[in-house]
């Protein structure tokens, strides 16, 4: 019989688990060592967040084992997983503010004297457990009264406390500046170097190759593998993550159709907000295309959502036509004849239970306000004119959307917009989870939207389309815009290279990149 391998504290072997209509692991494997930070890391629909799940009691496993310190465990629930020491610190810290510090840290487990809590050992139970981490703050103050950080440091100090053997910690600096992402990190090699193993999940490059010590890589619900991040160029584990070799790729740029576009629609200038995206300068023409390029995490969503009124900048201006504007809500930009296809279009896109109809004339219904209602010949007109121009394939416009298959319910999407006759439409991977042939319908529109005259931002995580659409393309990492290129730039290639470029300690940035 082979000897357990005394290295290794936790190992979860062939895990699998299967939802309705998707394999959301497939056979997975992941080893975690002893005094190691360890992250795991793919895009989306990858399974990270289904394999934490699963080994925290949230989901049970359809198959595979798991096993700590060489004892077979099987969590039923986050409870049951934290008495064999698994605990975990979420990007959103649920904690309770309206609790004192030390309330929070000894919250479900107060200690008690003759049937009555006693504080005095709950303070200073919560004062050592801080210690622990070099933090000295009052455990007696309201948690609601501390910045985000130090709730952060408070939330892992609570699980360090719960005997835990492992922690896991995802996304944890989302929403932190450098100067407590740095404090973070030195409270984390500490537990590290004191025997913790650490579990870290992020989309931000940079953060990974300055804390971890190895990456699993994982892609549709399968592992892809286990690597020493010190061995792994950084373009090596891009390509692993997105499933695409980049070493020989051709350069792929297209023909640029309107090269007289010159007159500015919008543009940004040091536009910013603090823990959504950091300033960027951005402008875009009219008539033409400018695409975003850049992991999953890596800000391209949160521009568009400033540029859309959805997050309120903080910092810097937005100008459209050369004249300043403010954006506190979508409806702002929408009456500025902008529009907005969203990333999720099942979340924040199609009404399911409304009909095909419904959803097309939504946005110019709520354009025009709930006392100017649109007579239902006018909704059939424009229904029946859309689903004709793009081709919605559907045996009426009465039957509920959800019924379409997924490239017919983006084109409803798509429709829902294109009836506001926007100036710019902003599309957020307009192309996901749909088939082959759908994909180039829709590429084919936004093109062909770009030629008529139409502003577009074309926001896509697949490389090779975002060249084939764009005249441009801003590149985006770690929530900020790093270059733009364009022309015979336009190439995957010269994209990868520049989000995989180590900038931390570089004297000069790579070509195409803004220092």
């Amino acid at each position: 019989m082979e000897k357990p391998d005394t290295d290794v504290i936790l190992q979860m072997s062939g895990i699998d688990i299967v939802f309705p209509g998707v394999h959301a692991l497939d056979s997975v494997d992941f080893t975690l060592r002893r005094n190691e930070i360890h992250s795991i890391m793919g895009e989306n629909g990858a399974g990270k967040s289904t394999l934490i799940k699963v080994l925290t009691g949230v989901y049970k496993k359809g198959k595979g084992t798991i096993t700590l310190d060489g004892e077979e465990i099987n969590p039923q629930s986050p409870l049951e997983a934290r008495s064999y020491g698994v605990n975990s610190v979420y990007q959103e810290i649920n904690l309770c503010d309206n609790l004192s510090v030390a309330e929070n840290i000894f919250i479900g487990r107060q200690k008690t004297r003759f049937g009555k809590i006693n504080w005095k050992q709950i303070k200073a139970g919560a004062e050592e457990a801080l210690r622990r981490l070099n933090i000295s703050i009052d455990v007696s103050k309201l948690l609601g009264s501390y910045s985000v950080a130090i709730k952060q440091m408070i939330a892992i100090a609570r699980a360090v406390d719960m005997n835990s053997r492992v922690l896991i910690l995802d996304e944890p600096t989302s929403s932190l500046d450098r100067p407590e992402v740095e404090q973070l990190f030195t409270t984390i090699r500490k537990l590290r170097d004191e025997g913790l193993s650490v579990i870290f999940i992020s989309h931000f490059l940079d953060q990974i190759y300055e804390l971890c010590d190895r990456v699993t890589v994982l892609r549709n619900g399968k592992l892809i593998g286990e690597y020493v991040l010190q061995d792994l160029p950084r373009l090596e584990l891009i390509s692993k993550m997105v499933g695409k070799d980049f070493s020989n790729l051709k350069n792929q740029n297209k023909s640029i159709s309107n090269k007289t576009a010159n007159e500015v629609f919008i543009e940004a200038k040091d536009l910013g907000k603090k823990h959504v995206v950091e300033p960027f300068n951005l402008l875009v023409r009219r008539g033409e295309t400018l695409g975003f390029a850049g992991l999953l995490g890596s800000g391209r969503t949160e521009v568009a959502g400033l540029l859309f009124g959805i997050e309120e900048a903080d910092s810097g201006d937005l100008e459209l036509n050369k004249q300043k504007k403010i954006f506190k809500k979508p409806r702002d930009a929408i009456n500025q004849l902008i529009a907005f296809c969203p990333e999720d279009r099942k979340k924040n896109g199609i009404i399911y239970e409304l009909s095909v109809r419904e959803n097309i004339i939504l946005a110019m219904q709520a354009k025009q306000g709930i006392f100017k209602s649109i007579p239902l010949k006018k909704q059939i007109e424009i229904a029946d004119d859309y689903i004709k121009k793009l081709g919605i394939v559907t045996p009426s416009q009465d039957i509920p959307v959800g019924n379409l298959s997924g490239g017919n319910q983006q084109k409803v999407i798509l429709a829902r917009w294109l009836v506001t006759r926007p100036e710019l439409l902003i599309l957020d991977e307009p192309t996901r989870g749909i088939d082959v042939a759908a994909k180039a319908e829709i590429m084919n529109l936004a093109m062909q939207l770009c030629a008529e005259g139409m502003s577009l931002i074309f926001i896509s995580s697949e490389i090779e389309e975002v060249i084939r659409c764009s005249d441009r393309v801003a590149i985006m990492r770690d929530r900020k815009k790093i270059a733009e290129i364009e022309g015979e730039d336009l190439q995957a290639e010269k994209i990868l290279n520049i989000i995989a470029a180590d900038t931390s300690g570089a004297a000069a940035s790579p070509p195409g990149v803004e220092a």
